[in-house]
């Protein structure tokens, strides 16, 4: 098996990494509401109708009509980075200290990065639902969670597919509260998602890899809370690509080198579903 083989052999193993440990890989979209355009594009399904009119007799029924259509968006950013493992430190290509470096960098670089910046996306989208508030007890959690859900039950928001991601922290105070004063509101919710905090920011700033790698909180990024999407709101995209290359076919060394590269839509906010959205993060510190 060639290196080009073993590579796509071996991206389905991290693909699989990815989504067991990804906190929003539940919002991707699938080939019914995405598909790849040109030039470092992509392609969202949307839908919308008008409402309804008056039925005349004479004339009969009112002439609405109802849009789908392909929106062509820009993806977020181009990612990437070239791990190495010398010659002698892995004498086989692929063999256990190659394959545990690469998978770990999956769930330790990649995962918490994707996370926090499709986060930082959907929460930063103009016209969602936002409120400014510091949770410190169980109580002041669960009134703060029935406010959204009382946002989203008067605006019509779908009750059936509202996904929340909730840092550990803030959902262990509502467990530490006996359950019947949270079970109502959690029942809100179709799904609940612990995110740690460090992925949880209204804005995050992703480091070149010129002086430093990753991301880090932006200054004016606040901590969230909580954020509530219902799941026709929002959908984010990654694609990946893996190239591996021997020792012998390293040209800088004498390495197995393991290249990787992804291409992120970090969230795409419908206009005509913003109110499928809700954050409540932390007041900025003074």
């Amino acid at each position: 098996m060639n290196n080009i083989e073993l590579a796509k052999v071996y991206l389905p193993l991290l693909d699989k990494v990815y989504k067991q440990n990804s906190k929003t890989s539940i919002l991707e979209g699938d080939e019914a509401t995405l598909k790849r355009g040109n030039n470092g594009e992509i392609m969202v399904a949307k839908l919308d109708m008008d409402a309804l009119g008056d039925f005349d007799r004479k004339s009969g029924y009112t002439k609405g009509s109802t849009t789908f259509k392909w929106e062509t968006i820009k993806y977020d950013k181009e990612r990437s980075q070239d791990l190495r493992i010398d010659r002698l430190d892995n004498t086989e290509a692929l063999k256990l200290p190659f394959a545990k470096l690469s998978s770990e960098f999956i769930r330790t670089k990649v995962v918490p990065e994707t996370d926090a910046a499709r986060i930082a996306k959907i929460a930063g989208v103009s016209g969602i639902s936002v409120k400014e508030e510091t949770l410190t007890t169980g109580e002041e959690v669960i009134k703060a969670l029935r406010t959204c859900t009382n946002k989203m039950d008067e605006d019509e928001v779908d009750p059936e597919n509202r996904i929340l991601f909730i840092t550990p922290t803030n959902k262990g105070l509502i467990d530490d509260l006996e359950s019947y004063k949270s079970k109502d509101v959690l029942s809100k919710f179709s799904t609940i998602i612990e995110v740690p905090q460090n992925r949880m920011y209204t804005k995050i700033e992703l480091k070149d890899g010129k002086e430093q790698f990753g991301y880090v909180k932006a200054e004016d990024g606040q901590e969230i809370n909580f954020l509530c999407v219902e799941r026709s709101a929002a959908v984010v995209h990654m694609e990946q690509f893996i190239k591996y290359f021997t020792p012998d076919e390293d040209q800088d060394g004498d390495d197995n080198v393991f290249k990787y590269r992804n291409n992120n839509l970090y969230g795409h906010v419908y206009e005509n579903k913003l109110a499928g959205v809700y954050c409540s993060h932390k007041a900025a510190a003074e």
